[in-house]
């Protein structure tokens, strides 16, 4: 692989937002472990079309997802593939944590008062980055949140792992066509943590290769396939 053309890191209870262009590669790092990165992405050409957790988990046949699994907007098409993944669990059911959540968990501070040591939540982080495209509360859809790893018992309460995603751990994502991307470093709503878990994020950006006849994620579930003519389609005369 050649090197990073971008890198830089999401500290700890920060968000961002970027377009990313199709073909390109994003490597997503938790530097510390037990680090949360949220997720939302969205079409730039067509703010209406989202990413949707649902149709992700259901056309796939799964609850968690990893290598092979792709990430699908409300349209059938895929905004990006899993290629590489070291941490095998990521969970796209629990949502995000909010201010009030936070403020029981882990008392309120604000910037004003506390700066770079205030307590932010997943909600209004996103909220703040949605804002910047004309987006506001009806347009937050149910987000990703790499690196957490979340199970269920038998009577159905879901419980986050902890420990499970160790210092360097790391998750590689293919983008298929453009998109805005929203990412937050804030914690998990299910993370038990005594103290507000502030967990920096590492953020690469590399050229990826050419998305081949067997293609790993392509060929993963036979929705897959369908999934990337519906991108072609879509793509249909400008390449």
């Amino acid at each position: 692989m050649q090197p990073a053309f971008y890198q830089t890191t999401l500290a700890g209870g920060c968000h961002w937002s970027l377009r990313v262009r199709r073909g390109t590669l994003m490597r997503l790092t938790d530097l510390e472990g037990d680090g949360n990165c949220g997720m939302l992405l969205y079409n730039p050409e067509n703010l209406l079309e989202r990413y949707n957790a649902p149709d992700t988990l259901k056309c796939q046949h799964t609850f968690k997802l990893s290598k092979g699994n792709c990430l699908y907007s409300d349209m059938g098409r895929i905004f990006c593939s899993i290629v590489e993944d070291d941490h095998g669990w990521h969970e796209t059911v629990c949502g995000n944590s909010n201010a009030e959540l936070v403020a029981q968990r882990w008392g309120a501070r604000d910037y004003q008062q506390d700066r770079n040591a205030w307590h932010q939540n997943g909600q209004d982080a996103f909220l703040v980055e949605l804002a910047k495209y004309g987006l506001g509360l009806a347009d937050l859809a149910a987000n990703l949140n790499w690196f957490s790893r979340v199970e269920v018992n038998d009577s159905g309460a879901m419980r986050l792992v902890t420990g499970h995603s160790q210092p360097g751990t790391s998750v590689s994502l293919r983008f298929e066509m453009d998109t805005l991307v929203l990412l937050h470093a804030c914690p998990h709503p299910l993370n038990p943590a005594a103290d507000y878990p502030a967990k920096p994020i590492g953020i690469e950006f590399f050229k990826a290769e050419p998305v081949g006849a067997d293609d790993f994620c392509r060929n993963y579930r036979p929705e897959n396939q369908r999934g990337f003519d519906n991108n072609a389609l879509y793509h249909l005369g400008l390449d």
